[in-house]
Parts: structure tokens; sequence; C-alpha cells
């Protein structure tokens, strides 16, 4: 549980700093003969910095009730 804690805070502290990323993704568009023209596509997913928060919140509640225990 102790681990499973700090993986969850980890996790939290890098979603509040970073707090999106792009996932690109490419499409072939048109494959004639020996012509291949490929489209890449950006697609943005964000998050709110709160929820980093809340995990490293839940994190440490993991690691305290693992020490009661």
């Amino acid at each position: 549980m102790r681990n499973i804690g700090l993986i969850v805070i980890i996790l939290g502290i890098l979603m509040t700093l970073f707090t999106g990323i792009n996932i690109i993704t490419k499409e072939k568009v048109l494959d004639v003969g020996s012509v291949e023209i490929n489209k890449e596509e950006k697609t943005p997913i964000y998050w709110s910095p709160i929820t980093g928060l809340v995990l490293i919140g839940v994190g440490s509640g993991m690691i305290a009730l693992n020490r009661k225990k």
C-alpha cells in the first residue's frame, strides 16, 4: 500500500506541474503508386492542476493509513 501511495503522489506532482499533453497521430491521406501523403494530427489532452493536488492528498492518505496498521 505504501508503494502505491508513493506512485500516486509522484503522479499527482507530475499532473500539477504539467497540465496537459499532446498526442500526435499520423493518418495516411493519399497513396498513389510511389506517392504517399501523410497527415499529422495533434490532439491535446488537458486537466486541471487541482486533479494533481487531489492525487497528492490521496497518496498521502494511503501512506498515513498504512502507518497506523
